[in-house]
């Protein structure tokens, strides 16, 4: 399931210290995934701005507020006019978060402290307590596309070997899971509002303090809103923009890492850089659909460097031939990318249920018959 906290080394603020060692060099024709090559290639673009990060809280967080504001002074008016009030105020809402998935990173602000208040003072705003989604957050830097080491800060993903071999109650969650209507619809207010209240007595005490500390402060702010508009008021307001805003997230980060011709590999063929630039997307959106997302549709420039800020990622990706050729799916591919459920470990891509099943006769009938003889 989605596990960020809903989307990294034991304590560590950013994802530059998870990287696995340098990869192995690819053929020629291909551009240099050497690890000092492209480190020092990004190290311009990975110097936040103070000025450039204030003019992001300033079309991001003020908006999303005002509109807020707006839209209780429009349920006097009709709560027609709320909902379509709530399309934009969504859109500002996933602009918060990349603010603070920027934060997370140590990638927003220069300052180290000053992540740490800004993360966790939008985080209220996104329900996210802040050092427990950053330190999930880099797990999955950390370990996307690695079939060993899935379960943390990723969508659940089966081989088809898997699915195959599961018991039938396990298929039937798997396929709930994966169906658009629970992903989009459910599972964004489960992974916005629920899970990240909760946390295990086992946890480090950091993270645990983190997830009491921000359901404190975060049923103070609710208290005081109920308070002073009342609850209908605030629930009116406040669930329409959390759910479009969850479901755009989550979906969001789903085609980020799940399209067709994506990349897994096993732990000991697993590779940082191939990781990124092979499985994490270009996505391609309308500019201002790739406004309001905060440029995060550049993914694979992302992973590559967690360490470059959203209003960089894009000049990164112009002035570096290493991105040059990732891969890159448009708005349309996207929302068909939903249909893929499984991968296929023998073809080394997505496939949809319907892929899985018609190749299974075939691949039964090749287990039945083993290893081919040599011809002689």
């Amino acid at each position: 399931m989605l596990q960020h906290a809903s989307p990294v080394a034991a304590g560590a603020g950013t994802v530059e210290t998870t990287e696995a060692a340098a990869p192995v060099a690819p053929p020629s024709a291909a551009p240099d995934t050497n690890r000092s090559s492209w480190r020092a290639g990004l190290a311009p673009y990975a110097r936040p701005r103070v000025a450039r990060s204030m003019l992001d809280i300033a079309t991001s967080v003020v908006p999303y507020m005002a509109l807020s504001a707006l839209m209780y002074l429009a349920l006097d008016v009709s709560y027609l006019l709320v909902l379509a009030l709530a399309i934009p105020a969504g859109g500002f809402l996933v602009r918060t978060f990349i603010v603070f998935h920027d934060c997370a990173h140590g990638a927003f602000l220069p300052s180290k402290r000053a992540n740490a208040w800004v993360g966790a003072v939008t985080g209220l705003l996104v329900f996210a307590p802040f050092a427990r989604w950053r330190h999930t957050h880099a797990i999955h830097h950390a370990t996307a596309g690695d079939l060993d080491r899935r379960g943390t800060g990723d969508v659940l993903t089966m081989t088809v070997a898997e699915y195959q071999a599961a018991s039938r109650l396990r298929r039937l969650g798997y396929r709930l899971f994966r169906n658009p209507l629970v992903m989009f619809g459910i599972v964004p207010l489960f992974a916005l509002m629920l899970h990240p209240r909760l946390v295990s007595f086992s946890a480090r005490p950091r993270i645990r303090n983190s997830v009491i500390g921000t359901n404190i402060a975060l049923a103070m702010m609710v208290g005081a809103l109920c308070w002073l508009v009342g609850w209908q008021a605030y629930l009116l307001i406040q669930l329409p923009t959390a759910l479009l805003s969850g479901s755009v997230g989550v979906w969001l980060f789903y085609v980020q890492h799940q399209f067709e011709d994506t990349y897994w590999q096993s732990a000991d063929d697993w590779s940082y850089a191939d990781a990124a630039l092979n499985g994490s997307s270009y996505l391609k959106l309308p500019k201002l659909l790739q406004f309001f997302t905060g440029n995060i549709g550049l993914h694979h420039v992302h992973h590559l460097s967690a360490r470059v800020p959203n209003y960089n990622l894009q000049a990164a990706h112009d002035d570096n031939p290493i991105f040059h050729q990732v891969p890159q799916i448009s708005l349309w591919d996207g929302l068909r990318a939903v249909r893929l459920k499984l991968w296929d470990e023998d073809h080394r891509r997505l496939v949809t249920f319907a892929q899985a099943r018609a190749d299974y006769p075939l691949r039964r009938a090749c287990r039945a018959q083993g290893p081919r003889r040599p011809a002689r």
